[in-house]
């Protein structure tokens, strides 16, 4: 599992490292077209399972679904607390990792369980894989709908590309740059990295660096983790557009699957 010091420490920056409007412009749309129609009786009721700061959710939330939201960092828990009440909307959020969430929300079956962000990778072995999916699969109704979202890994790992592009934040009075690149390690985990440097306007810049771990996950592994796990149905697309999975040039994978009965 991830470590929270990481997400902890980069929770009041996230939402300005975030362009959150294009990114939710994006990918709400897919998310829309997958829930529609989910709810057995009335709005489909919505879990993202490693919310952040509950910008997903928030989101949905504002079109009428009912959500919750989980990630495994107290501190990204008080985010999405304070942007839902910025928001106006009445969410419950609660601070439980992977392998946690049944037991976080022991009375409650979902119609719908999003993993967005990237978020599954930081699970590094096969049996804390199937054990998250699982525990996935404990929180739906049967037949509900499992939607995951991680970048390329067939694709990271063929080209070993370690850079990704630098975002920048600033207001009145600072600026931020943001810059993620990856280390490969000999063992086949990557670890990932964030160098964060801030100013005052005109002063010097102060760097942060923050590191965890991730689990390449490739589609093949990801599939398989499900079938396992008791899901069915499962699809594969290469981005939050919608389109079809290309292993050598799809930016994402996004994989929906279905709860067995």
């Amino acid at each position: 599992m991830t470590e929270v010091p990481m997400y902890d420490s980069l929770a009041e920056d996230y939402d300005r490292f975030t362009h959150w409007t294009n990114r939710l412009n994006f990918e709400i749309p897919l998310l829309e077209r997958l829930i529609k129609g989910e709810g057995k009786a009335g709005a489909p009721r919505i879990l993202d399972a490693a919310c952040g700061t509950g910008m997903h959710v928030i989101a949905l939330a504002q079109l009428g679904y009912v959500c919750a939201g989980a990630d495994l960092s107290p501190r990204m828990i008080e985010r999405a607390k304070s942007n839902a009440a910025t928001a106006g909307m009445n969410i419950e959020f609660r601070v439980a990792g992977f392998g946690q969430l049944q037991k976080t929300f022991p009375d409650q079956l979902f119609d719908v369980l999003l993993c967005l962000g990237n978020s599954l990778p930081h699970v590094l072995t096969l049996q804390e894989l199937d054990e998250t999916v699982t525990d996935f699969a404990r929180c739906l109704r049967p037949g509900g709908l499992l939607i995951l979202q991680s970048r390329n890994f067939d694709s990271v790992m063929s080209s070993l590309n370690r850079w990704m592009p630098a975002e920048a934040f600033s207001d009145a009075e600072h600026e931020w740059l943001f810059q993620r690149f990856y280390d490969f390690e000999a063992d086949g985990l990557i670890r990932f990295n964030m160098i964060t440097l801030k100013r005052r306007r005109g002063a010097d810049w102060q760097a942060k660096v923050t590191s965890t771990m991730l689990y390449p996950q490739t589609e093949q592994v990801v599939l398989a983790a499900l079938t396992r796990s008791g899901f069915t149905r499962s699809t594969s697309l290469g981005g939050m557009s919608g389109e079809s999975f290309d292993p050598h040039s799809s930016p994402n994978l996004v994989v929906t699957a279905r709860r067995g009965s």
